[in-house]
């Protein structure tokens, strides 16, 4: 177990020096492929917190240091220089990140900026969708005001929904933008018309299979129900995928866990 945990710490970027930079953060998120933004508490997953600090997360924001706030720019900073899309995605809207090839083939849809129509949202994340479609990248704030959330209880309507466009990748955060006092607010712009996912394999399945190798590869050993878990998945297509691997070869099934294979 300790040694399982020391190939995990190497993998996930936790053994080596801290990343100190965007340019590395870029390059871990290129690596693993998919990361949380700060770790949680019973969730094995990597983040870039963890690989960006050897001090563990603080209680309150009040205690945030320099770690802290770098990691929390480099979210918003690394979609508007395309480097990786961020947004709430992982084990059920977490801030996460994708690396832009892991997106590619994560991505659901056909990969234009008005493919949203496709999802099911609700009313109003597609409300958010079609203000975006229509006056490109906005600032949160002003987002809400657009909408119609504001207020405390909007505040938490608007919240849900960029809960639900990030799982469905509709949204990425796109920088910031200082509206009115206080602390700057995060921009938003559609995931198609952020990153470029044109010229992908038009099988779902093959695409799927390569989201499963790169977990596999990254996690070192995974459950089926960890990849569901973590992409949202249904079970049964997080067991086929990984079953499949084993079929190819590529993975070994033991004692009810998976790993990539030799």
């Amino acid at each position: 177990m300790d040694d399982f945990r020391t190939r995990r710490a190497r993998r996930w970027w936790q053994a080596g020096r801290p990343i100190r930079s965007i340019g590395r953060a870029e390059a871990f998120v290129a690596d693993v492929g998919f990361a949380l933004l700060f770790p949680a508490t019973g969730v094995a997953l990597p983040s870039l917190y963890e690989a960006a600090s050897e001090q563990p997360m603080p209680f309150s924001e009040m205690a945030w240091g320099p770690d802290e706030q770098r990691v929390w720019g480099w979210k918003d900073e690394l979609p508007r220089k395309r480097l990786a899309w961020s947004g709430r995605l992982l084990r059920g809207g977490r801030a996460s990140f994708l690396a832009p090839d892991l997106l590619a083939d994560f991505y659901p849809r056909a990969g234009e900026p008005d493919d949203f129509h496709q999802a099911p949202l609700g009313a109003e994340a597609r409300r958010i969708a079609e203000t975006l479609l229509a006056s490109g990248p906005l600032p949160t704030a002003v987002l809400r005001q657009a909408i119609g959330l504001e207020g405390r209880r909007g505040s938490a309507r608007f919240s849900a929904a960029v809960v639900e466009l990030g799982r469905a990748l509709v949204c990425t955060s796109f920088g910031t933008e200082q509206v009115g006092s206080g602390w700057p607010s995060v921009v938003l712009e559609l995931t198609a018309r952020a990153f470029d996912l044109g010229g992908r394999e038009p099988h779902e399945a093959g695409r799927r299979l390569r989201v499963a190798r790169r977990f596999l590869d990254t996690m070192l050993v995974a459950s089926d129900r960890e990849l569901a878990s973590a992409f949202g998945w249904p079970p049964a297509t997080a067991r086929a995928a990984l079953e499949e691997l084993v079929d190819c070869g590529e993975a070994v099934l033991e004692a009810g866990a998976y790993r990539p294979g030799a």
